[in-house]
Parts: structure tokens; C-alpha cells; sequence
């Protein structure tokens, strides 16, 4: 685990050092769990779409509905574009 001085934490594995989890003790309510980590379908979904303004180009956005941020969504004055 790490866990800069100005807030959140990231785990990382033992054993490859891929990056697992993230958790922002601001923001107790999420988690960010990097889908990489899943074997098999986890059986949620996403609730919402952030940092949109740095999507691949070539990779376009679904229009699925969800609330979209082009930052974090718990930046400071942030709305849903």
C-alpha cells in the first residue's frame, strides 16, 4: 500500500506489483477497483464515467447514460457534462 501525505491510498500486488485498489479516505463512499484485476465478471457495474477529458482518441465514449466528469467527480464545483 501506498499512501501519499495528502490523502488517498493505492494497493498494489505482492507479487507483480500491479496496481489492485484505490481508496480516497475523502471520499469513503468509493473505491476505484482496476478491472484488470477481475478473473470473471464481477457482477456490478459502473455508476458513472470520470476523467473523460483524457480518453483515448480512438477509443470513443459509449453513450450508456452514465454521469460523465472530464475530471474527478469530487473536484471542487464539479458537474456532469
Amino acid at each position: 500500500m501506498w499512501r501519499p501525505p495528502d490523502g488517498g491510498e493505492k494497493w498494489f500486488c505482492g507479487g507483480c506489483g500491479s496496481a489492485i485498489f484505490g481508496y480516497n479516505t475523502g471520499h469513503p463512499e468509493s473505491v476505484g477497483i482496476r478491472m484488470g484485476t477481475f478473473d470473471d465478471d464481477p457482477g456490478i457495474r459502473p455508476t458513472v464515467r470520470q476523467f473523460v477529458a483524457y480518453a483515448a482518441p480512438w477509443e470513443p465514449l459509449v453513450d450508456d447514460g452514465l454521469p460523465r466528469f472530464l475530471e474527478s467527480r469530487h473536484a471542487v464545483g464539479a458537474l456532469p457534462i
